[in-house]
């Protein structure tokens, strides 16, 4: 494993150092190495690896990209940390990267792609795709707070983030599928989310790694000015599918996005 060679340490981070963690880290392999760059699945807050072993792990293979999916600390079977903070998140992301056989393309989803971004500026990455990205702020706050005010509300004063059916998907996921999605979100440490409103720019990344941003002008956690901001931090307009809901990789029509990420990839 290579890792010293990716790896970018801040002076701050010296005197105070992200303790380690044991992460969950799940993979599919292509069944013929065609030397396409790996992808780094990171999920959002209260999700875990699961969340892209669903349907985006198999599909990523079977076109023949190795698929990798972290659950950061205190999500799916990582483990729990319930006072993490946004630098462990990225710490997180940096780790797993570093120790994968080729230089990774880093796909975040929701909160995740604010800590894939903030990775960014540590780890080398050959590309980086932010699905839905929740970039935080008070403007983010004030939509999740519309949409679902008493499952938000909490979040604010250290309890758990609590999303519903409607933010995370489109009305065509039958209902005992949603509600088994829904039943298996955990929650992120308090002190990340409080973070997730008050964390500061992400700084440069390390080189020039493309950048694709894409959602739902539907989504009811990250509204369309969001998505237009976020792909703008790198010069370009969002893609966008209509009907979706926020976990893009989980609605039922699940395979428009990884097929378009994963058609981008092969034009870079």
């Amino acid at each position: 494993m290579q890792t010293d060679r990716v790896r970018v340490v801040r002076a701050r981070e010296w005197a105070d150092p992200v303790r380690p963690a044991r992460r969950e880290v799940r993979s599919a392999q292509p069944e013929l190495e065609e030397g396409k760059p790996p992808l780094l699945f990171v999920p959002g807050f209260g999700h875990g690896a699961w969340t892209f072993a669903e349907h985006w792990l198999g599909h990523a293979a079977q076109r023949g990209f190795p698929a990798y999916a972290l659950s950061l600390r205190g999500h799916g079977e990582s483990e729990p940390a319930p006072e993490a903070t946004l630098s462990a998140y990225v710490h997180d992301v940096t780790q797993v990267a570093a120790g994968l056989p080729r230089q990774a393309v880093l796909v975040g989803h929701g909160a995740g792609a604010l800590v894939v971004a903030h990775a960014l500026a540590r780890y080398p990455a050959r590309a980086a795709v932010l699905v839905a990205p929740v970039f935080g702020g008070w403007a983010a706050l004030g939509s999740a707070l519309r949409s679902n005010p008493a499952g938000t509300l909490p979040a604010v004063f250290g309890g758990p983030l609590r999303l519903d059916r409607r933010q995370l998907f489109g009305p065509d996921l039958p209902e005992p599928q949603a509600r088994e999605y829904v039943s298996r979100l955990g929650r992120a440490g308090r002190r990340a989310q409080w973070q997730l409103l008050t964390a500061p720019e992400p700084e440069p990344a390390v080189g020039t790694p493309p950048v694709l941003v894409l959602g739902s002008p539907d989504d009811r956690v990250v509204p369309p000015a969001a998505l237009t901001r976020a792909a703008g931090r790198y010069g370009a307009a969002p893609l966008l599918f209509p009907g979706m809901g926020h976990d893009l990789m989980l609605d039922v029509r699940w395979q428009e996005p990884i097929d378009a990420i994963l058609d981008w990839l092969g034009k870079g």
